[in-house]
């Protein structure tokens, strides 16, 4: 799905929901990709979120935001969300607004499927 300067992709192994960004997410596609990715919640039976920021390449605050609302969503349900496939520039968003102190961080997919007990 293509939102303005933001492609994502959603995918689910499992109870595995994965989401996939790639370009910017800023104030203009946070609104939009947090209703897709509600869409996707509740469309089936999803334990755990992997947010694969290979290619995402700038998030502002509204970023963080979608993301915290929908960690705080997962571990109401019991589950995790972990971030993988991280470029330095995300990486010191992340860093900066304390996400890795509550968001598991692994260096591939396939790291972060395993760790949450998914082959991949």
């Amino acid at each position: 799905m293509l939102i303005m300067g933001l492609s994502c992709s959603f995918i689910t192994k499992e109870n595995v929901l994965i989401v996939r960004l790639d370009g910017e997410l800023d104030h203009h596609e946070a609104n939009k990709l947090r209703e897709e990715w509600q869409k996707h919640l509740q469309g089936g039976f999803i334990e755990h979120i992997i947010i694969n920021v290979e290619n995402l390449t700038f998030m502002d605050s509204s970023g963080i935001g979608v993301i915290l609302g929908r960690y705080k969503e997962i571990v109401q349900l019991g589950g995790q969300m972990v971030v993988c496939s991280i470029q330095e520039p995300i990486k010191k968003i992340f860093t900066m607004s304390g996400l890795f102190k509550i968001i598991q961080l692994e260096p591939t997919e396939k790291h972060a499927l395993l760790s949450l007990g998914v082959a991949s």
